[in-house]
């Protein structure tokens, strides 16, 4: 191997970067979805484009790919029959290994040693890794896992919103500027949710974060609830044997304020991101799921 190659893969993303043995940066690209629940060959499929974009600008082309050990630190990476699935496809690459983002995340936040995280963006998820090992909380999809992250957050907005409507607790700002994004149409809510995305839900953090910080009531109830998902998470992690906690994601990293004083004694800053993460696992076997079975 004369190339290290790691792939941070979301939902919406997928990004890949090329270094070489030492870890000098040589080219970076960013694609479009790579979560394997969606289909492993259209997950693969944005990663070959990232990769391939990225070996051109690093001045690299197909003759260089068996010299490339490839970390793929990929969305929906937990679910074992995906795992296999992707797996199992043909990639030109000299070395390929696949964990979660999560995983990819927590290699990055802590430079590759053991350590834990709790991401909350869209959704949520927490890791532990320790003596090898990966310790997993939460993080199994909205709507019934995911508590801390925006999608759960715009839920409960909207679930919130229809009480009001019907008189059940007085309407506020925030409450207003959902029904207006409606125009004011309960019916449209309820058709809308038929087919409302974890990103759909999710849009309306940001204004459950601003209606909170000049004190709304709903908004600031909200972030409550929150924070104690948050904090729910965080308490499993320690359980499990870690100290410090890096929060990632843009739910978490704005929730501090939010947090009681022992918790935020127990967050520490991430020394890198996934793509660190992910260039990390390109070194070695960071498999989650034993390789031999690909074959079988």
């Amino acid at each position: 191997m004369r190339y290290l190659v790691g792939v941070d893969g979301g939902g919406t993303s997928c990004r890949a970067r090329i270094c070489d043995l030492n870890g000098n940066f040589l080219g970076e690209a960013k694609t479009g979805s790579a979560n394997i629940l969606l289909g492993a060959e259209v997950a693969l499929t944005s990663i070959n484009d990232a990769i391939a974009t990225a070996a051109r600008q690093a001045g690299l082309s197909e003759q260089d790919y068996p010299a490339m050990s490839v970390g793929l630190a990929l969305a929906g990476g937990e679910q074992k029959s995906a795992w296999y699935a992707f797996m199992q496809q043909a990639m030109p690459y000299g070395a390929v290994t696949l964990n979660t983002d999560a995983y990819g995340a927590c290699l990055g936040a802590w430079g590759g040693q053991d350590g834990a995280i709790l991401i909350a963006g869209t959704g949520s998820c927490g890791i532990l890794i320790h003596q090898g090992e990966q310790h997993v909380v939460g993080g199994r999809e909205f709507p019934i896992s995911d508590q801390g992250g925006g999608a759960v957050m715009g839920l409960r907005l909207i679930q919130q919103v229809l009480l009001r409507a019907d008189g059940i607790g007085e309407k506020t700002p925030l409450t207003e500027l959902v029904l207006t994004h409606f125009d004011h149409d309960i019916d449209a809510i309820v058709e809308w949710s038929k087919t409302a995305r974890p990103c759909d839900y999710g849009q309306f953090s940001p204004q459950i974060f601003a209606h909170a910080n000049q004190g709304d009531e709903l908004g600031v109830a909200m972030l409550k609830q929150t924070a104690a998902d948050i904090e729910m998470w965080m308490q499993a992690l320690i359980q499990r044997g870690t100290d410090k906690i890096c929060l990632m994601g843009s739910i978490a990293e704005r929730i501090h304020p939010w947090l009681t004083p022992p918790m935020q004694q127990r967050i520490a800053n991430p020394q890198g991101d996934a793509m660190d993460g992910a260039i990390a696992m390109a070194k070695g076997n960071h498999n989650l799921y034993p390789l031999e079975e690909v074959a079988l």
